[in-house]
């Protein structure tokens, strides 16, 4: 269980803004073969949607400290992922899985006041398939 909890823990900071990656203690943990795969999935794939829901809560209701030096998105972050979020709308939030992008396009979901509902179904579809494609690759890697 404390294994389980370390990849949710892993996969929540990977998704916030605080530069993380889950993946190799993900596909370590697969590849041991000591772990349900569903409970793996379900463990990082939460962990990194709630991690960007904090992202989302940040961009919601603390917008105004951005110009703050400890403030951690860069003001050219949080404008190239506006310009991909009012470009491609709420479907870009399918790009949320993706490094250095997704986080900042998380943000940015909540300044532009996406509906949370909205948010949380396209984030975690996006995480979810993430995981899923990284668990597909360790089990043909290990087969």
């Amino acid at each position: 269980m404390e294994s389980y909890l370390g990849l949710f823990l892993s996969a929540f900071l990977a998704a916030t803004l605080v530069p993380f990656s889950s993946e190799i203690l993900l596909g370590g943990m697969t590849a041991s073969g000591l772990f349900s795969i569903w409970g793996l999935l379900a463990a990082a794939s939460i962990g990194n949607t709630l991690g960007a829901v904090v992202n989302w809560g940040l961009g919601r209701y603390c917008l105004h400290y951005q110009d703050r030096r400890w403030f951690p998105v860069k003001a050219d972050a949080l404008e190239k992922a506006g310009r991909w979020v009012n470009r491609y709308g709420r479907a870009a939030l399918l790009l949320s899985w993706v490094p250095l992008i997704g986080d900042p396009i998380t943000f940015a979901a909540g300044v532009l006041r996406i509906p949370f509902a909205v948010f949380l179904l396209l984030v975690a579809v996006a995480k979810t398939g993430r995981y899923l494609v990284v668990l597909g690759l360790v089990d043909r890697l290990v087969s």
